[in-house]
């Protein structure tokens, strides 16, 4: 049985008062259940291949073969077989250049430094890729039994936008969570749990039948737990892993260190991509140089008011059960940073050589650089025409309504699309005023007020939530969206009490789509129907479309009677088709796929063919609806 959310925040909540009590206590809990994971698995294969051998011992001991024998073997062996498959899962491989000691020697030399000095196991591999981060993963060849092939990951933007020292201090975090110098026992657990992180997120996207029968139920209830169990202790490796940093480089550089990275991944996300993106309204193609020129303003001072800015929101956010990993605060805090110093908000200083230029050599620096450059714009050619296409049209219908808009008051979908189209090509601050214009028209109007929410939120004006209220009120669909935005919003103001009211609601409505996606996922006798809802316009166009199917006789159009949403209507067209005198025992389930794939529907629908197999009783229950019937030929 899985956990919400909220369950799991007041189970770690009392397992950490509990770590702080009793820790050798806590220490044998959470070990007893890393090793209950494993035992799981080995009894139940275990128990299977017991059977087998007893089996097997029978048959040369008496000398007896027989039909029934044969199938108890068979019936063994594919549970067995299917577990041994389910253990082999595969991890994939991250991504990204791989870098040898001759061509980066400088590189090589300060990972054999660390690795050497925390006691840390080897890397199989090295890889430079184009994100702003740094970390170890490790891949279990043999599936949930380990033999791990370990991965260094280093972003060259990164890298770029910190100094020796400071990546230095980054690295020796990442090495000392698998650090030999420190806790053993808690970098054993932290690797445990990464694995069965993995784990569990393949199995769960496994299309074994027989993967979810015998794992995916135990780790539907295993993995929250353990994950809730190891949660404490995971999070006190982060502290161990800035200890190790300190310890190696200094307590300052690790520090300024975390103080960049939080500044410049800010700058990223809210400047740099945002105008990159802007581009597209100009230009039919993307830039041929993003990561060179990133790499290039990575390298510079960021604005000192920018810097206060983003700086002032990272440390108003406070440590949560959302992630193991501690806020910034809380961080520098631990490392002895002075108060002061945060009170003071110092801008970090210039770098006048980036790591990545010491490790890597300009020359390397720029390969790279290029290289990448490469990538991305092959990556993102296709969706940039596409934007840059459609913009231009947003821009033509803009013009027009702009131009009618002098002559005369527009109606209320124009003025929308008017807004819309503003938000899109100017933003929220010049769009404002007309989607206030929307709401004097339609107070209610969902998609202004999420916009407006969205564009005052973004101000730092709290009374943007009003405005999302109001539309997840009528929009279901939009109502975990809704609340991260809130969320956020609060989060960066410091107000951790209510930023944490809107992460249970979102976990809660999360919770409800679950069970209304299974409510929906299947049509039986069992069900009530009533009369379908949708318009004759809409009903004559789905006859339409089913007329061009030969094989459909008759259709019918009923909705299931739901208890979760029911104002999403859910649409069951029952099928009866026409059989050929030689056709193939998977004749009907082509015809569904058809359909299914081609069918435009104006709701969420279901397709079931009605003179299939057992669905007589379900073929009479529809039939005696009123209206149902809607095609025959």
């Amino acid at each position: 049985m899985t956990i919400t959310q909220k369950q799991f925040d007041t189970l770690v909540g009392t397992l950490e008062k509990f770590s702080k009590a009793h820790p050798r206590s806590y220490r044998l809990r959470v070990a007893l259940f890393a090793i209950l994971g494993y035992a799981y698995i080995f009894l139940v294969l275990a128990g299977l291949l017991t059977l087998i051998g007893l089996i097997v011992s029978f048959i040369v001991f008496s000398h007896r073969v027989n039909s029934a024998i044969i199938k108890l073997a068979i019936l063994l062996l594919i549970p067995a077989w299917v577990i041994v498959r389910s253990l082999w899962v595969t991890v994939p491989e991250p991504e990204g250049l791989k870098l040898n000691r001759h061509q980066v020697p400088k590189l090589f030399a300060l990972v054999d430094e660390l690795t050497t000095k925390l006691q840390a196991p080897r890397f199989h591999n090295i890889l430079l890729n184009q994100e702003f981060n740094a970390a170890v993963v490790q891949v279990p060849r043999l599936g949930i039994f380990g033999w791990q092939e370990n991965y260094l990951l280093l972003g060259l933007p990164l890298m770029q936008s910190l100094s020796l020292e400071q990546l230095k201090a980054v690295m020796a975090h990442e090495l000392g969570h698998l650090s030999g110098n420190h806790s053993r026992f808690a970098a054993w657990i932290y690797r445990i749990r990464k694995t069965w992180m993995q784990i569990y997120e393949q199995l769960h996207q496994s299309d074994q039948s027989g993967a979810f029968v015998l794992f995916n139920r135990f780790l539907d209830w295993y993995w929250p737990s353990f994950n809730a169990y190891s949660f404490t202790l995971a999070r006190m490796n982060e502290y161990e892993a800035d200890r190790c940093a300190a310890q190696l480089t200094s307590a300052n550089n690790t520090a300024e260190a975390l103080i960049n990275i939080e500044v410049k991944a800010r700058f990223l996300e809210s400047s740099f991509w945002s105008d990159i993106q802007k581009r597209a309204e100009h230009q039919a193609d993307p830039p041929s140089n993003a990561y060179s020129s990133m790499l290039t303003v990575l390298h510079n001072p960021i604005a000192e008011e920018e810097t206060k800015q983003w700086l002032e929101q990272a440390l108003a956010q406070k440590t949560s059960y959302a992630d193991t990993h501690p806020c910034l605060a809380d961080r520098l805090k631990s490392l002895g940073y002075q108060t002061t110093q945060l009170e003071t908000l110092p801008q970090p200083a210039t770098i006048q050589i980036s790591a990545a230029e010491h490790l890597l050599g300009k020359m390397i620096l720029h390969k790279f650089a290029k290289q990448f450059d490469q990538d991305w714009k092959a990556a993102i050619s296709t969706p940039w025409r596409q934007r840059y296409a459609y913009l231009q049209e947003t821009k033509d219908k803009l013009r027009a309504l702009d131009q009618k808009a002098q002559m005369q008051t527009l109606p209320e979908q124009e003025a929308w699309e008017r807004a819309y189209y503003t938000l899109e090509l100017q933003g929220g601050e010049a769009a404002l005023p007309f989607l206030q214009d929307v709401l004097k028209i339609q107070p209610d109007h969902a998609e202004a007020n999420y916009a407006i929410g969205q564009v005052f939120l973004h101000k730092a004006d709290a009374s943007g939530i009003a405005h999302i209220e109001k539309a997840i009120e009528q929009r279901v669909d939009w109502v975990i969206a809704g609340c991260e935005l809130v969320y956020g919003f609060f989060c960066q103001q410091g107000q951790t009490e209510e930023a944490q009211k809107y992460r249970a609601r979102a976990e809660q409505h999360y919770q409800l789509l679950l069970k209304a996606q299974q409510e929906r996922a299947t049509v039986g006798d069992y069900d009530r129907f009533q009369p379908h809802t949708l318009k004759a316009l809409e009903v004559n166009e789905l006859k339409q479309q089913l007329a061009c199917y030969p094989q459909v006789k008759e259709a019918y159009l009923v909705e299931k009677v739901v208890r979760y949403f029911p104002e999403k209507h859910f649409c069951v067209l029952g099928i009866v088709r026409k059989r050929d005198l030689i056709e193939s025992s998977d004749a009907p389930h082509k015809l569904i796929n058809l359909l299914v794939t081609n069918l435009q529907f104006p709701t969420q629908a279901y397709i079931i063919i009605l003179n299939h197999g057992s669905s007589d009783k379900l073929k009479k229950k529809i039939c005696q609806i009123h209206r149902s019937l809607i095609f025959r030929r």
